[in-house]
């Protein structure tokens, strides 16, 4: 079903949505997520950081999308990946701290990705590999 005319106000659609008009909040249940997704512009454009211009080929935000997730949850201190080699960083440092942390929470995350998911091209596979864990 493709949105026509519609406007996001708050918790629920106003608007025309193909043909049928909208006023309800039944319609929440329907959309579910995405209507409260931080974000949420009018006319259904998501935040960058949601969609691929906001996401880095190597894996993780690019600037733009950590830049979009800011503006989007006010008082975030979401950061860009930490790129540097292990060998590089002082051990200790605010960095390698970082660096560890996210290294153990997320190759926790391959035990419980399904084999079939593990190409080494998947999301996870690429951001362990960004932050060289």
């Amino acid at each position: 079903m493709k949105m026509q005319k519609t406007k996001y106000t708050g918790s629920n659609i106003k608007g025309n949505l193909g043909g049928t008009k909208v006023s309800n909040q039944s319609l929440k249940k329907y959309y579910g997520k995405m209507i409260d997704a931080p974000g949420f512009k009018s006319g259904g454009k998501t935040a960058a950081w949601q969609r691929k211009e906001g996401k880095s080929e190597s894996g993780g935000l690019n600037k733009k999308g950590v830049a979009s997730y800011r503006a989007a949850n006010p008082g975030s201190k979401l950061k860009t990946a930490v790129t540097t080699k292990p060998s590089k960083l002082k051990a200790g440092s605010k960095a390698a701290k970082r660096r560890k942390s996210f290294c153990a929470r997320m190759t926790g995350m391959r035990k419980r990705q399904k084999p079939s998911n593990n190409t080494g091209d998947d999301r996870l596979s690429k951001s362990l590999r960004k932050w060289n864990c």
